[in-house]
Order: C-alpha cells, then structure tokens, then sequence
C-alpha cells in the first residue's frame, strides 16, 4: 500500500508540474515577444493546459495504413514512462527522497538515453517520409550529443568518488556549475539537444519535417509525445540541479528547509531552458554535428583531463586548495570556449564560403 500510495504521488506531481510548465513556458514566452500569453482559460490562463488535454483527448485517433500497429502503439509509450523512472531516485532534500540507489548516476543517464530509440521508432512505424527523417535525425544527433553529456557527468563522479546522487551532492562544497563550468556548460548544451529543444529542434522543424517523427500521430498519441518531452524537460532540469548546483544544498545560516532549495534551483533551470526557446534560431544538421563533434566532444575531453589531473594531485584538497582548483578550472574554461569559438565560428570576412558546403538560399 505505501508503494502505491508513492508511486501515485509522484505521477500525480509529474503531471502536475507539466500542466505548470506548459502554463508558465506559454506565459513566459509571451513576455519575451512583447505579447500577453494564454490569459483565457482561468486566471492568468492558468486552466489553458487542462483545455488543451481535454481537446486532445477528444480528436480522434487516425492510424496510417502503412504504418507497424504495434510499434507504432508503443512508441509514445516509451517515450513518457522511462521519465517517470527518474523522479523517485532524486533526492529533493536531505531526507526527501523515495530511493537511494548506489547507481544514480548511470541510471538516469542510461534512462535520459531511451528518448531517442522512441523517437526513432515512432519515425520507422509511421511509414512516411517526413517521419522517417525526423526519426533518422534524432538518432544522429541524440547519440552525438550522449557522448559529451557522459564524459562531463564522468567529471562530477571524480569528484564526488561516487555514483550516488546524494553523495554527489554532498561532495559539492563549492557546486560545480562554479568549480567545473566547463562541464557545466557542456552537460547543459547536450541536455538541451537531447529535449529537442531549440535551437536543436530539427527532429520535427516545422518549415522542413511538417511535424517530423510525430506527423501522423493524433489524439492521445500525440498527447504521450508533448507530455514525454516536457516530463523530459523538468527530469533534466533535475538532473542539472544535482550535479552541478549542489541540489538540496543552500547557505546553512539561513533556517530555510533544503527542499525550498532544490525547487528554486530547479525552476531556475527550466527557466534557463525557456530562454533558450524564445531567444535562439534553429540550428541547421550539420551545424548541430560540427557542434558536438568538433566542440562539446573536446570540452568535455578538455575538462575531465583536467578534473582527473588535478584530483590526482590533491586527492583530498582543502578549502584552500579547491579554491586554487576553481580558478585553474575558469583559466581553462574562458581558453577553451575562445579557442574552440574561434574554430568553429564560420569566415565571413571577404565573402569566403566553403564551396563544398551548399547553404540553400545563398547560392
């Protein structure tokens, strides 16, 4: 009974906290366009999302002919309930947590990972071209992107010495966003490609892929779909706040509980994630590529070198010491990001282009 009465608890706060996010990513995008947002619905349009859901649940449900009935069944499936797995193992505050596994680390990236088997079998199922593709370019660039999103958490678990998620954040003396920002800022670029979040959203740009892998879903396939990736969003965001913010974590001389600072940390993120949506343009594929093959894939080399070095030579630094690490870890930071900011930044002086590249509408 307590088992269920927990798991329902947090299913019931997961779908809450997506309505919330719709609601609040709508209104707040709003105000980033000078426009005013749902402000129909309710006060301040707070009952739009529960007006979308009910008008989703109520389309009707069209199955393309061509498409594979069973794995076209389970693909939205697949998408929303390996989310709901990454909920009960974060800790929310020092004793706010259902399960401490010894494993959190590789257990919410290995989760975080099946997004992109999803995608690609709704793509495949579909049986049409635009899905297809979308389903193929997810693939592509959500296991280019896992790659650095691993080698910068490696980092946090060197520091930590553990794979636990409450020992991770119990070694944050100073949080790691501040001591590794280079894995920080690498974790979090690859976190929001694998939302298929803009500016990565080319797994279903509506100016090329119509829909992409979810054109031919309707009802509440669809709904599974939008309520996987914003359910993805807020686990992320989580994820972030434990490595990299000190999670629970908050100035001991303030008699504040340590929940108040996980959730403040955390819709600081999601508000980080947002902003990224209402400010950057869409990337193009090979742009996406060049970016985790030929940047995020060397920073996070560059910073677990560094990480690894420097843990070797003070395995157990003092303050002092991780106060001389945090600044060696920003001199490398602010000189790798310049460096590689320089490669990949495309020549435009004197009109050079790559003549091998074609840009269509620049030709």
């Amino acid at each position: 009974m307590t088992a269920f009465f927990w798991i329902f608890s947090f299913i019931n706060f997961a779908l809450i906290s997506v309505l919330m996010l719709i609601w609040g990513e709508r209104r707040l995008i709003g105000k980033f366009q000078a426009r005013l947002g749902p402000n129909r619905w309710g006060p301040l349009g707070l009952f739009t999302p529960i007006a979308d859901a009910i008008k989703v649940m109520f389309k009707e449900d069209v199955e393309p002919s061509l498409s594979d009935k069973l794995i076209y069944v389970l693909a939205p499936i697949l998408m929303v309930v390996p989310v709901f797995m990454i909920f009960p193992v974060i800790p929310y505050g020092a004793k706010s947590f259902l399960t401490n596994i010894s494993v959190g680390v590789v257990f919410v990236l290995a989760i975080t990972s099946i997004n992109s088997l999803s995608v690609l079998m709704a793509g495949w199922a579909s049986g049409n071209r635009f899905a297809i593709i979308g389903g193929i370019r997810a693939v592509a660039m959500l296991l280019s992107y896992e790659i650095p999103m691993g080698i910068s958490a490696a980092g946090v678990v060197i520091i930590a010495g553990s794979l636990s998620l409450n020992e991770v954040i119990e070694a944050q003396i100073i949080p790691n966003a501040i001591f590794q920002p280079l894995g920080f800022l690498t974790f979090l670029v690859a976190s929001t490609a694998e939302l298929n979040r803009s500016p990565f959203d080319i797994t279903e740009a509506e100016s090329e892929l119509v829909a992409g892998y979810m054109t031919d879903y309707s009802s509440m396939k669809f709904g599974l779909f939008y309520l996987g990736e914003f359910m993805a969003t807020i686990a992320s965001s989580a994820i972030i706040v434990t490595f990299y913010l000190s999670g629970w974590r908050g100035p001991s001389f303030l008699p504040i509980p340590s929940e108040f600072w996980f959730f403040a940390k955390w819709i600081g993120v999601i508000s980080i994630f947002i902003w990224f949506r209402a400010t950057f343009p869409r990337l193009r594929i090979d742009q996406i590529m060049s970016l985790a093959w030929k940047g995020l894939f060397e920073l996070s080399l560059i910073n677990i070198l560094v990480i690894a070095l420097m843990m070797a030579i003070w395995p157990d630094p003092t303050m002092t010491q991780l106060f001389i690490m945090t600044g060696i870890n920003w001199v490398v930071f602010i000189g790798s990001v310049y460096i590689f900011g320089k490669i990949l930044s495309p020549d435009l002086t004197g009109n050079k282009m790559d003549k091998r590249k074609v840009v269509y509408g620049l030709d």
